[in-house]
């Protein structure tokens, strides 16, 4: 509680630490709120969790939003399909339950991102009253007709509108956009949700739409890191084939990404790691559970700094291995921030991480890491 002597003490000394490493104001304070987290608040805060329902919370999802406040909802079509005023309304209670039970377990009220897979095109997610993007891959072919640069304010200034639409709504993290060079092995897999086979227009347009997203308060996960091959991950695993050197090119609109956030460009909120195998760097384990993959290939040679979130564990391409919660727990230990889980599966995840944690497969410190980066963003989109 605020008043809590224990508490405050936790906070200040978390605080002195962070100071003496050197890290931002923004992300002193993350850790700090981190910090004075329980472990089940914690372990609550590291999931991206579905929601049953779309104009109230029921009974039963409330609960379990109360046990375990997760620290992002992912919303579908069935949750956004009515009025905007009902999915204002949605939003707003979803948000005060889990505000209030993380302020139960900490000294702050952590409220959760409200995510959604916004990339235009095929996949949308709302019902009407909400303008659909043009799909990614027809921006290109506006660049023939218009020339480079009118196509890529053009895709900018559409990324700012329908941000805008969608931050009124009370969603704030676009699950966008998918910065994958389109390529032989992942063409039927991807269509048209690729920008383009060239990977200099496919960074810069990825950027474009950022920098929308960014000027209307929404964050944006950059997927899937580093890519897919023509195997569909929600019904068999991808293989990343190549030397490292090759697939250095591949990533490039990710690296380009990372690379313009730490130099003053659009800010990356998170990238979303895929369930592919990549025996170049890991010949043993899936990506999103490789910490070869996330640690010394993402973070460490590319340097990135914010949210990684890794994709969902049911897909085939995950659990043919083991089983989700196992893969989440393998996730997060190998250095993801967050995982995912569906409404029904919550619960179990949530104790599958507790469980984990006393048993010393996870540590207290990669969960206050990752939950961390997480708050930080939030801190950075005005969330809290």
């Amino acid at each position: 509680m605020m008043g809590n002597t224990k508490t405050r003490g936790t906070v200040m000394a978390a605080l002195f630490c962070l100071a003496a490493a050197g890290l931002s104001a923004q992300e002193g304070r993350a850790a700090a709120i981190a910090a004075a987290m329980d472990n089940s608040a914690l372990a609550a805060h590291v999931i991206m969790s579905g929601v049953d329902g779309s104009s109230r919370l029921g009974a039963e999802m409330g609960r379990i939003f109360r046990e375990c406040p997760p620290g992002a909802v992912m919303l579908f079509r069935y949750n956004l399909n009515g009025p905007a005023d009902t999915v204002r309304m949605f939003l707003d209670e979803c948000r005060t339950v889990v505000e209030q039970a993380v302020r139960a377990a900490s000294s702050t009220a952590v409220p959760p991102f409200f995510a959604v897979d916004h990339e235009g095109g095929q996949v949308h997610r709302f019902g009407p009253g909400i303008a659909r993007l043009p799909a990614a891959a027809s921006w290109e072919e506006r660049a023939g007709q218009e020339g480079r640069a009118a196509a890529l304010a053009a895709l900018e200034a559409a990324a700012y509108e329908s941000g805008k639409e969608i931050r009124g709504l009370g969603l704030n993290l676009s699950l966008a956009p998918v910065a994958e060079v389109l390529n032989n092995d992942n063409r039927s897999f991807l269509e048209d949700r690729s920008f383009s086979a060239d990977a200099v227009f496919a960074a810069d347009a990825a950027a474009a739409y950022i920098r929308g997203m960014e000027r209307a308060g929404v964050g944006c996960v950059a997927k899937h890191f580093p890519g897919n091959s023509g195997a569909d991950p929600h019904k068999d695993a991808a293989v990343l084939a190549g030397s490292r050197e090759e697939l250095a090119q591949a990533v490039r609109p990710f690296a380009a990404l990372i690379r313009d956030a730490s130099s003053g460009g659009p800010p990356l909120a998170g990238i979303m790691v895929s369930h592919a195998l990549v025996p170049a760097w890991d010949p043993e384990r899936i990506g999103s559970v490789s910490p070869v993959l996330i640690n010394s290939w993402l973070r460490g040679d590319l340097g990135f700094r914010g949210i990684v979130l890794a994709d969902d564990f049911s897909m085939t391409a995950a659990a043919s291995r083991v089983s989700p919660e196992e893969a989440a727990v393998l996730s997060l230990a190998a250095g993801a921030d967050m995982v995912m889980a569906w409404p029904s599966g919550l619960r179990k995840l949530h104790r599958a991480i507790l469980a984990a944690l006393e048993r010393g497969a996870l540590s207290r410190s990669r969960l206050e890491e990752a939950a961390a980066r997480i708050i930080a963003e939030k801190i950075r989109l005005g969330l809290l």
